[in-house]
């Protein structure tokens, strides 16, 4: 009895002891290297699965990376360039409004001068006028005192 629970404990152990194959293995035992060989096939076929799909993720995560890299130099190229070009648009602006102010300037000083002629013209017409009719007070003062009367005018004497 001993050596039978032996026998139990080394199977547990161990699992089954070697010995005849029952006729329902048998065929199990045949066809085994074939379904091995089958098996490994299809673990072989499933870990170069599992490599393509990793090399295929690895891609397209570099092409994704590339991508971003080159999208994001664009868009740092269309700000630079941007930028560039506000700043010559403002100098630009600048500069014309520099010459507006200056143009703007130059006018106030021609009209300014136009008017400082005008009123210099009107006091000469002013004072050409007060000359003329002090002259016309004068004569007319002589005209009293000799008691005479002024000439006719010598344009309407000829007709």
């Amino acid at each position: 009895m001993d050596s039978k629970k032996e026998a139990a404990a080394g199977e547990a152990k161990n699992g089954p002891p070697p010995g005849p194959v029952p006729a329902d293995n048998a065929a199990a035992s045949v066809a085994a290297p074939a379904d091995r060989d089958a098996v490994l096939g299809k673990v072989e076929m499933e870990r170069k699965l599992s490599v393509i799909k990793a090399w295929e993720e690895s891609e397209k995560s570099k092409a994704e990376n590339k991508a971003e890299k080159k999208l994001s130099g664009i868009t740092s190229w269309e700000n630079t360039r941007r930028a560039a070009a506000e700043a010559k648009l403002r100098a630009r602006e600048e500069k014309l409004e520099k010459k507006k102010a200056e143009y703007a300037e130059k006018m106030r000083n021609q009209v300014a001068a136009v008017h400082r002629q005008a009123e210099e013209k009107r006091a000469a017409v002013e004072a050409e006028r007060h000359h003329a009719i002090l002259r016309y007070q004068d004569m007319a003062a002589n005209h009293r005192s000799k008691g005479t009367t002024p000439p006719k005018n010598k344009i309407l004497g000829c007709l």
